[in-house]
């Protein structure tokens, strides 16, 4: 069972967030990417859905997550590696399609904790980077709600079923909960 630190989560998640203001008060770009932080897990708050994170450039972040999202999260130890991987979505608004802990399996594993049925999708990589679809092939699996699905290709992305996306976030070796899909 991973220790979970409750004292000052709540004051930093506010702090996190006015810290975050002036980024997120600058334009989105356009085509809204997907971007992702790099770091490590440093404490979660059920209560709060928050999670807190240290960087790999030794900031701190908050995040919050659908309840099923953060459930998994706590199975976690301290300290873990994580990726969250997020859209800008209007010029004061990030949401979060994923929270990632790499190592934590064999293959590149999607677990759905949206609440709903989605499509995951998968691409080979042009380059070093999924941001040029590539034409040719892409992979896609119809994954229930609480489901996993695992992808062969590099790069990949989530929708909610019926809708598509362009696979645009590089996929790793792990475990991603899928908290939120765009299309």
């Amino acid at each position: 069972m991973p220790r979970m630190k409750r004292g000052g989560f709540g004051m930093a998640f506010l702090l996190g967030l006015f810290v975050a203001a002036p980024l997120l008060a600058a334009d989105p770009p356009v085509d809204r990417p997907s971007k992702s932080v790099r770091g490590k897990l440093q404490s979660l708050d059920k209560n709060l859905r928050g999670v807190l994170m240290t960087t790999d450039d030794d900031k701190q972040m908050a995040w919050r997550f659908n309840a099923a999202v953060i459930d998994e999260v706590a199975k976690m130890p301290i300290g873990a590696p994580m990726i969250v991987i997020y859209r800008q979505i209007a010029l004061n608004e990030k949401r979060v399609t994923a929270v990632a802990f790499p190592g934590t399996a064999t293959k590149p594993t999607y677990v759905n904790l949206t609440g709903e049925r989605i499509v995951l999708r998968s691409a080979g990589i042009v380059g070093d980077s999924c941001s040029n679809p590539r034409e040719g092939p892409v992979a896609e699996s119809i994954v229930a709600a609480g489901s996993r699905a695992e992808v062969a290709d590099a790069c990949w992305c989530c929708a909610p079923y019926g809708e598509a996306c362009t696979p645009g976030n590089k996929s790793g070796v792990g475990l991603a909960f899928l908290d939120r899909c765009f299309e």
